[in-house]
């Protein structure tokens, strides 16, 4: 006679799970998939990074060529001479930031809660700008605010060019090459890496919240400022983020529509590696600038609290 199996613990009629191991394969299915990125970024990031590690700390002329030496003095040398268009950089970033902010949130306020079926036009024509060079868009504002335009005419009629002038954003009655026109022009690249980030932050937010703040009575002003503003957090830090970084490290602008006087650390990074070919000095420079952006950037977060993005 053959011994039939126990009944299993439990109900009547209850089975006991069989628990299966997940075979090798397809458990390593996940780290395949993540293979071409991580080559992507050995290959384009990595390998670049160190290279220009080692080229940092080199000693030598384009004759002769250069050598890894270790000379690290190089790093306060180059920050000695040119921490100016350090400084200079992070207040125009800064500022520019900030008028992205003041001029984007309304913008992406008003498509995630007010636009309704005219908010995918309002998202296009923010996008729009995308679909043209970036140095197209720059010579295009070279244009708008030239000495004899429109504009500059306006705004002297006004007399606020003596405003401006006398505070030291701009010079006489002209706003191109001063620092003026260097913040316009890297508010308006920007502005679209500011708006999209918060309106997907505002366009999750529920608008019952909205009506439960109306029926306790709270003020317009009241519910942006408790409700709305807190959740659209990430939002805010996104884009402040996407703005700030590649404005710092921006060179155009600067180049197009400044002076020598407005010159920002980008334009000194570029200079040094296509003109003086004091590869060395860029190098440094680079990093230097790569950490301070770094270091900022991870206050800001923890400062900020804002555990979506950490």
């Amino acid at each position: 006679m053959t011994e039939t199996p126990a009944p299993p613990d439990g109900p009547a009629g209850a089975e006991t799970p069989v628990l299966r191991r997940t075979p090798v394969r397809k458990r390593l299915v996940p780290y395949w998939l993540l293979l071409p990125g991580i080559l992507w970024l050995l290959v384009f990031f990595a390998a670049p990074l160190v290279y220009q590690a080692s080229t940092s700390v080199q000693t030598g002329s384009l004759e002769e060529g250069f050598k890894v030496t270790w000379h690290f003095a190089t790093y306060w040398d180059a920050l000695g001479e040119y921490w100016p268009q350090f400084v200079r950089s992070m207040a125009y970033a800064g500022v520019a930031t900030v008028l992205c902010l003041v001029l984007g949130y309304p913008l992406a306020y008003l498509i995630a809660f007010k636009a309704g079926r005219w908010r995918n036009v309002v998202m296009i024509l923010v996008i729009a700008p995308f679909f043209t060079s970036f140095l197209i868009r720059t010579l295009a504002w070279k244009t708008i605010l030239a000495d004899g335009g429109p504009v500059v005419g306006v705004l002297n009629s006004l007399h606020v060019l003596d405003v401006t002038s006398w505070l030291g954003i701009t010079e006489g009655h002209r706003v191109l090459a001063t620092p003026l026109a260097v913040v316009c022009g890297l508010t308006y690249n920007f502005l679209p890496f500011m708006v999209l980030p918060l309106y997907t932050s505002l366009e999750r937010i529920d608008p019952r919240l909205h009506e439960a703040a109306g029926d306790l009575y709270a003020r317009p002003s009241t519910t942006f400022r408790r409700v709305t503003f807190p959740l659209s957090m990430p939002g805010v830090v996104a884009g402040t983020l996407l703005t700030f970084i590649p404005a710092a490290g921006d060179y155009i602008n600067a180049e197009l529509l400044g002076s020598t006087d407005q010159k920002m650390i980008g334009n000194v990074i570029q200079s040094q590696f296509l003109r003086v070919l004091d590869y060395p000095t860029a190098a440094a420079l680079s990093f230097i600038l790569m950490a301070a952006i770094l270091a900022m950037v991870t206050l800001y977060i923890r400062k900020s609290g804002t555990e979506d993005l950490v």
